[in-house]
């Protein structure tokens, strides 16, 4: 006879991806809000960077019912170059990178932002700590994984 309050472990490598999922839908859906709804203009670097992120949204899901531990690979690929993207982009709202090197069209330039949090908190800085974050859960769940931690 089966104990019917037994307790279901869930491994700490799906919540870890579960997070990551969240952390990307969350992302997605506002920057679909600041550029649909409030209209702020999209440059080049942001939609790079968007193609990064995207399909975090669908393919995280899928791997998670029934997990599977490869998604930590194919997001982690998506999360380093998103990364690199953004990171570049804050550089360059920053001043380090020459205006020169954006690949950014006149109308909507690379190097200015358009919001400004604090002071210091602008889009391309938001995205950057998007992809740290994902790619550092992802890196814990990739170790868990390889540990063999079902709990």
């Amino acid at each position: 006879m089966k104990n019917i309050n037994s307790t279901v472990s869930i491994p700490s490598s799906w919540l870890l991806v579960f997070s990551c999922w969240v952390i990307a839908t969350t992302a997605t859906l506002t920057s679909l809000f600041f550029s649909e709804i409030v209209q702020l203009p999209v440059c080049v670097l942001c939609w790079y960077q968007r193609i990064a992120m995207y399909p975090l949204v669908l393919m995280l899901p899928l791997a998670l019912f029934p997990f599977d531990a490869k998604i930590i690979r194919y997001a982690g690929v998506l999360t380093f170059f998103g990364g690199l993207i953004a990171l570049f982009h804050v550089l360059l709202v920053a001043g380090y990178i020459p205006e020169s090197a954006q690949p950014c069209v006149a109308d909507i330039p690379c190097s200015q932002t358009h919001l400004n949090l604090f002071g210091w908190l602008n889009m391309p800085m938001m995205s950057l700590f998007t992809f740290a974050l994902i790619g550092k859960l992802l890196f814990y769940a990739n170790t868990k994984t390889k540990r063999g931690c079902l709990e």
